[in-house]
């Protein structure tokens, strides 16, 4: 089945149930602050923001968590922070039925801009 095409994170946000639309606004705003600089898009069907026209995180709902997506650097980074929760690569989940851990989402976001800004330095 082909995810429904959102055309932006507000429409993605109200068609969730509505127990997690506030967990979801509060990560994007969590997000926003962190990075007041970065543009709202939809990417995979997912709500994503980006910075300097590079891809900052994702994040999504899902059955029992919340998906966040900060691409490998900033799991590696955060790896001991990250040892209670079920990630890979570039993904973390963030279960329902534990507080979201929006200090530790503001410090990845952080994180990646400067990921970000020190690579676009690097290639000028």
């Amino acid at each position: 089945m082909k995810p429904k095409a959102f055309t932006n994170i507000d429409e993605y946000i109200s068609s969730q149930p509505s127990e997690v639309q506030p967990l979801l606004q509060k990560v994007r705003e969590t997000i926003r602050n962190a990075a007041p600089g970065a543009a709202e898009y939809i990417s995979y069907a997912m709500p994503s923001f980006k910075y300097n026209g590079k891809i900052l995180v994702y994040f999504a709902a899902h059955k029992s968590h919340i998906g966040f997506y900060a691409t490998p650097g900033a799991n590696v980074a955060f790896k001991n922070e990250l040892a209670g929760y079920k990630s890979s690569k570039g993904a973390v989940q963030f279960p329902f039925d534990r507080p979201l851990p929006y200090d530790l989402i503001r410090r990845m976001v952080q994180y990646k801009l400067v990921e970000i800004t020190s690579t676009s330095k690097r290639s000028k």
